[in-house]
């Protein structure tokens, strides 16, 4: 038992890692499915749009997923054009706020698409196949044997003797696959550890009290999800009960649709009050009827794990 909970432990504490991990080695393996059973390269003039087809157009498609499955999307989107969100903060604030969600949607719905062009690249078949069909590949391999014909590098992908004399003669293909994957691996890892080493610095807390404030996000998601669902509860047995006795209903406090857009507010940090979530700031603020509940402060990266937590909330 004790070995089972240090692993749920290990789990939990890095669930966010283990996620994308799982992500990466899910859409690696989808393009070794795609690239040894579905692609199949028509060695002609269509070689460029095929090839090139499989290797941007299935990593669009999970960008779109990314988004989709992403609750922080439906969280920023949600209610955006009805007069009352316009009224509820500054159009300077609001373009902020989206344009800084974006950017962080962007970076983590990326994880697939930019793992399905890396592998696809180090896997070659997808670059090789475009390559061969590119006029511009055709101009630079003249250059080097002019023996080569357009026709000929058409082919190239299907036939492996040319494929091999060719390569002899000049930088392969697949090696240049191979070599932009690399980069692109290298690249991705370099600005993933530039931008985690800017928002650590930037931080407006210390490093304790950022772990204690991931904390009470998580439980405050918690507790909130168990009272939601006991409420939702008794709201819905207190209207059956009605519905089938013929009673009229008991009075029944439930949260207004202002409270509810309150604390539907993005969150914003402000370095003059110590709030942990719109939450924690609508019951500090006498329910949000206070000034200070109006008052915004700074839209940082680093603190955006308070909005995503909010965001699971609602299960999307």
């Amino acid at each position: 038992m004790d070995r089972v909970r240090k692993a749920l432990d290990f789990c939990i504490r890095h669930q966010t890692t283990l996620s994308y991990s799982i992500v990466s080695l899910l859409t690696a393996g989808s393009e070794h499915i795609f690239s040894s059973v579905v692609f199949k390269c028509p060695c002609n003039s269509g070689n460029m749009l095929y090839g090139s087809s499989f290797l941007l157009a299935p990593a669009f498609i999970l960008l779109l997923l990314g988004y989709m499955v992403s609750a922080r999307t439906w969280r920023l989107f949600t209610g955006t054009c009805s007069p009352e969100k316009h009224l509820q903060r500054s159009p300077r604030g609001t373009c902020a706020s989206f344009c800084q969600l974006l950017v962080l949607m962007t970076a983590k719905a990326s994880v697939a698409p930019l793992t399905w062009i890396a592998v696809a690249l180090l896997g070659a078949s997808f670059y090789e196949c475009a390559a061969s069909g590119s006029n511009l590949t055709a101009s630079l391999l003249s250059k080097v044997n002019g023996n080569y014909s357009q026709e000929m590098l058409f082919k190239m992908p299907c036939d492996k003797e040319l494929s091999a004399r060719i390569s002899s003669e000049w930088v392969s293909l697949q090696a240049q696959s191979q070599l932009i994957g690399w980069l692109l691996i290298a690249s991705i890892m370099t600005v993933t550890l530039i931008s985690t080493c800017v928002t650590h610095c930037c931080s407006p807390v210390s490093y304790l009290q950022l772990k204690f404030w991931k904390i009470y996000s998580k439980k405050e998601h918690e507790l909130f999800e168990i009272k939601a669902k006991e409420h939702a509860t008794k709201l819905a047995e207190r209207n059956t009960n009605c519905f089938f006795e013929a009673t009229d209903p008991a009075p029944f406090h439930t949260p207004s649709n202002e409270d509810w857009q309150k604390i539907s507010i993005l969150y914003t940090f402000n370095s003059q009050e110590q709030y942990y979530s719109m939450i924690h700031k609508y019951v500090s603020t006498n329910r949000g009827n206070s000034a200070k509940f109006s008052e915004e402060g700074q839209d940082l990266t680093v603190l955006a794990f308070v909005d995503e937590t909010q965001t699971s909330v609602s299960g999307l």
